[in-house]
């Protein structure tokens, strides 16, 4: 971050010095809400938690090298006491970024792939210029003011995702740093339940576009009709990208490889250059695209970036993390979150990466789906019990819906493929209550050479079934 002194912090967040505080000095960063991330330097955020509260660590962070803490009540450390620590957090990152006026910000956002593509498009501006991104999925009220913290003088990019649980959200983030180029991928299913419908979705994913200034560029998916429909939302340049000829960056002669990787050649308006992509499934195209377009727009040439796509890997766990045991066992680790788009995409992926293998599934019962949760989870179980596996495990709460679905779906299969005169071989779908247990019914059906797809919502920590298929790896 820029260095402030704790006076000027103070100000800033309209907060008031307390516990012997030296208004002279300085924090250097980072600014954390986690007192194990403090360094020498930090400003500590003190939040109060359902189950912790940072308060209680305050000294604990200045004797770790915290400069002070941003507090909402007096506490045994040098502090700035401010009335709602969230705001003073968001207050401190738009002065931050106002203090910045030669970074570009860069906004993605969209119900799926977000974080794939923030990761590549910080892979390609790093090819020009020193550049900020979330790690993970820092995409919140929280996280997007953290990250925008991190940037000092000498960033020249801010790639930011931008999340959105309600209508109104992506507007306030744009006000926190805003954009100069927004990047939409798409609109999904992705809390339907919260929003009411896919028009109320795109309203609020639209508020990206709506928040560039005319200088600024919209890149917006061709084959998304609903993001197509955002270019009438703002008064930036529009560019678009996808599949079809219309798109001005575009991937022709998409090819999927045995193990679900894309390959493709990338066209824009100057030219075209081949890529392989190191990234598991036939949606990482599109993320792909995406992330070119704003680099295109960037002036990166389309060598380069053809380049730099090739050789980029999974930056951020849980994604499409494809691991070979010692016994050929493969695991597909893509449980840190899940939608009825991305289940979709992960069987499609899982499919190609299976061919000629016993495979087996690990899901859970999508959540945030409104009052279309048991028709799309009867779905996602139709879904996997139509997809060729040997096996199905569905693990925690609300899983009816999906095991009827996979059931129905598991027993039509078994009768379309059973020899005339023999009983039909029907999959076992099999309901366990938590990832620990399905891990360990898997552990009894896994043989050499199959393969195991791992995908449910973030609240169940199906990352923790992969982690113990794979040798117990510590949470």
């Amino acid at each position: 971050m820029i260095p402030l002194p704790l006076a000027r912090i103070a100000e800033i967040t309209s907060g008031a010095l307390s516990g012997m505080a030296d208004p002279r000095a300085v924090v250097r960063g980072p600014v954390v809400i986690d007192s194990r991330a403090v360094e020498p330097g930090s400003l500590f955020v003190a939040f109060s938690g359902a189950r912790v509260d940072g308060h209680d660590y305050a000294a604990q962070a200045v004797r770790a090298g915290a400069v002070a803490v941003l507090a909402t009540r007096p506490v045994e450390a040098p502090a700035v006491i401010v009335p709602d620590a969230a705001a003073a957090l968001a207050a401190l990152a738009t002065a931050q970024a106002a203090a910045l006026p030669d970074t570009t910000v860069i906004g993605v956002t969209g119900s799926a792939g977000k974080t794939t593509t923030k990761d590549l498009l910080a892979r390609l501006t790093g090819r020009i210029g020193p550049t900020i991104a979330p790690v993970g999925s820092f995409n919140n009220e929280l996280g997007h003011p953290l990250t925008v913290l991190r940037a000092d003088a000498g960033t020249r990019y801010m790639v930011l995702e931008l999340a959105a649980r309600n209508a109104g959200h992506i507007a306030e983030l744009t006000r926190i740093a805003p954009p100069r180029i927004g990047v939409v991928l798409n609109v999904g299913t992705a809390h339907l339940g919260v929003f009411g419908g896919k028009e109320a979705i795109a309203k609020a994913k639209g508020e990206l576009v709506e928040a560039l200034p005319r200088t600024g560029v919209a890149v917006l998916n061709a084959d998304d009709p609903y993001v197509r429909e955002m270019a009438a939302r703002t008064d930036a340049r529009v560019t678009f990208f996808g599949r079809g000829e219309d798109a001005a960056i575009r991937a022709e002669d998409v090819t999927v490889d045995g193990r679900g990787r894309a390959s493709f050649t990338l066209v824009v308006p100057s030219g075209s250059a081949p890529v392989q992509l190191q990234l598991y499934g036939g949606h990482a195209v599109e993320n792909a695209l995406a992330a070119a377009a704003a680099a295109y727009e960037l002036g990166l040439p389309v060598a380069t970036i053809a380049e730099e796509l090739s050789q980029a890997t999974p930056r951020s766990r849980w994604r499409m993390e494809v691991s070979d045991r010692p016994d050929g066992v493969t695991v597909v680790n893509d449980a840190y979150n899940a939608n009825p788009d991305s289940m979709r995409a992960a069987f499609e992926m899982f499919g190609a990466l299976g061919r000629g293998r016993r495979c087996f599934a690990v899901i859970a019962a999508l959540r945030e789906l409104g009052d279309e949760s048991d028709t799309l989870n009867r779905e996602l179980g139709r879904l996997a019990g139509g997809s060729g596996l040997a096996g199905l495990v569905v693990a925690g709460p609300g899983a009816e819906p999906v095991l009827e679905g996979a059931q129905a779906a598991a027993a039509a299969a078994a009768q379309r493929g059973a020899p005339p005169g023999h009983p039909p071989q029907v999959m076992p779908v099999v309901h366990v209550p938590d990832a620990e247990a399905a891990a360990a019914l898997l552990a009894g059906w896994l043989r050499p050479g199959d393969a195991v797809l791992v995908k449910g919502p973030r609240a169940m920590g199906l990352e923790r079934t992969a982690e113990l298929l794979l040798g117990g790896a510590p949470q």
